[in-house]
């Protein structure tokens, strides 16, 4: 479960909005969520050009849960963007491609974003994509210097079984300091990998896994 009273990625995502998709609690649980974050920092000036184009000027960051809280991965890396926008971008692929390794194909997946225009263009995706009855709300407009970043997001977004986002702020955002400081956070890259499915919520309460319930549901 959430560790040192930090809320549960399923906690964030119940109570933050999905752009243009209904979202009653309860009725909508993923059986992963997925919080990503990007940064960029400009340079200052100190270095030549043809150092600037090879050297990390942010950071990606992403935090991967399933329903019950438990952590699949976690990861802080540096990266070379541009600028912020396409940091951003670049994160949510990050966080997609993990998880399409640690999961199955028909898995609902929860996104927390703290970038507005990316959760919008998210959600947008899924309807045009999903058999939605409805013309998207919101045209998609993607910054150009993304390159194929979110063509892989979209491909990403359609091999799962269900997928939206859901817009959070940026101090609630658990991959924000990962993606802000991947030189103190580069531990989180070495832990161990974990593929594990959560059991099936009833539709009021959540089931805790096996293991804990035996234990009357405390947690580690």
């Amino acid at each position: 479960m959430a560790a040192y009273g930090r809320p549960s990625l399923r906690d964030l995502f119940d109570e933050s909005p999905t752009p243009h998709i209904a979202h009653p609690p309860r009725s909508h649980h993923r059986d992963f969520y997925i919080a990503t974050d990007g940064s960029f920092r400009p340079h200052n000036g100190t270095t030549s050009p043809d150092s600037e184009a090879d050297s990390p000027t942010g950071g990606l960051g992403v935090v991967v849960e399933t329903l019950d809280g438990e952590r699949v991965v976690r990861l802080s890396v540096p990266d070379t963007c541009p600028d912020n926008n396409v940091a951003e971008y670049r994160a949510l692929h990050l966080g997609l491609d993990v998880l399409a390794r640690r999961a199955p194909p028909n898995a609902r997946v929860g996104l927390l974003i703290d970038h507005d225009q990316l959760a919008e263009n998210v959600n947008a995706e899924v309807l045009a994509s999903h058999g939605s009855a409805y013309d998207p709300p919101h045209s998609v407009s993607v910054p150009p210097a993304t390159g194929l970043h979110w063509r892989g997001i979209q491909a990403r977004i359609n091999g799962f079984g269900e997928v939206r986002a859901a817009r959070i702020s940026g101090d609630r955002n658990p991959a924000h300091p990962l993606a802000n400081a991947p030189d103190q956070y580069a531990h989180v890259n070495g832990e161990p990998d974990r593929c594990v499915l959560p059991d099936a919520p009833t539709v009021n309460e959540r089931v805790p896994p096996p293991s804990r319930a035996e234990r009357g549901g405390a947690s580690d």
